[in-house]
């Protein structure tokens, strides 16, 4: 398979179709802002005026998109584009969605003998562009491995975790990992600053123990330097936790840590923070601490 539609071209979407143009496939791409349309064709890829042409004679369609009503209305709404596609063909959903909206995706391609795969990631931005990302994926085993060229362009870690949906469910324990994390991080350094602690040696020695995770490596730094640029929106986080919450509620499953993560997370967007990077969970900690 050579010709991918991308649909998304965002923060993660752009160099994730970067990394496949490097890869030697041929990739048409749409966003709904230009400005990043023009990015991907200086890195030779196609331009698309709308998703329609984004998907026309490609094997291959990807969607990065913020959530699942985006998602449905680009492939399932009366002028989705899944049914515009040959049998055979392939659509890998890569955006954040609830899983129940990836079966829906699924269910409408088997229909019309499209395979469909949600591969969520994992990585942030820095993934996105070394091709590292963690790719959690949920469909059928056969489509899987006919789309596994495609999918290790983007990521370093690519793994079929179940049928369809799985791969949501997997994103959405991730997220609410990830949260709890950040927040215990954003606490941490809090403590270490009041003390006075010297918080880069603090930070070196903890990445060596038990207490090291990607989380402490790639955000530590940004919490200590109140450097909060956007790798990933707290306001998606936000939405994340969401589907976390409802997809531990249907399953009967408590997550007292989730959900105060959860609110932390809300609270930052309530205070004007969504389009922060979500380690800005360190302002919130100094801010109840009285450091801010």
């Amino acid at each position: 398979m050579t010709t991918v539609g991308f649909i998304g071209l965002g923060i993660m979407g752009l160099p994730m179709a970067r990394n496949l143009l490097a890869a030697g496939f041929d990739v048409t791409g749409f966003n709904r802002s230009p400005a990043r349309t023009d990015l991907l064709v200086a890195a030779g890829g196609t331009p698309a005026d709308d998703p329609h042409q984004a998907v026309a004679g490609a094997e291959v369609v990807i969607t990065m998109l913020p959530d699942g009503p985006d998602v449905e209305d680009v492939l399932l709404g009366p002028a989705g584009v899944l049914q515009e596609l040959s049998p055979g063909a392939i659509v890998i959903d890569m955006s954040t969605v609830h899983p129940s909206v990836a079966r829906r995706v699924a269910e409408e391609g088997a229909r019309r003998g499209v395979g469909v795969l949600d591969a969520p990631v994992s990585g942030g931005e820095q993934g996105a562009v070394n091709g590292s990302l963690s790719i959690m994926v949920g469909g059928a085993q056969r489509t899987f491995e006919a789309a596994l060229p495609v999918l290790k362009a983007m990521g370093g870690t690519v793994t079929l975790v179940g049928g369809p949906g799985a791969g949501q469910t997997v994103k959405a324990a991730n997220q609410l990992i990830v949260a709890v994390t950040l927040g215990a991080v954003a606490e941490a350094l809090t403590m270490l600053e009041a003390v006075g602690v010297d918080t880069h040696a603090a930070v070196e020695v903890l990445s060596g123990g038990l207490a090291g995770s990607k989380v402490l490596d790639t955000k530590a730094a940004m919490m200590r330097d109140g450097r909060f640029t956007p790798g990933f929106r707290t306001a998606l986080h936000h939405k994340d936790m969401g589907i976390a919450m409802v997809v531990a509620r249907e399953a009967g499953v408590v997550t007292p840590l989730g959900s105060i993560a959860a609110q932390e997370i809300s609270s930052l967007v309530a205070q004007g923070k969504g389009d922060l990077d979500h380690s800005s969970l360190k302002f919130l900690v100094d801010r109840l601490s009285g450091r801010a």
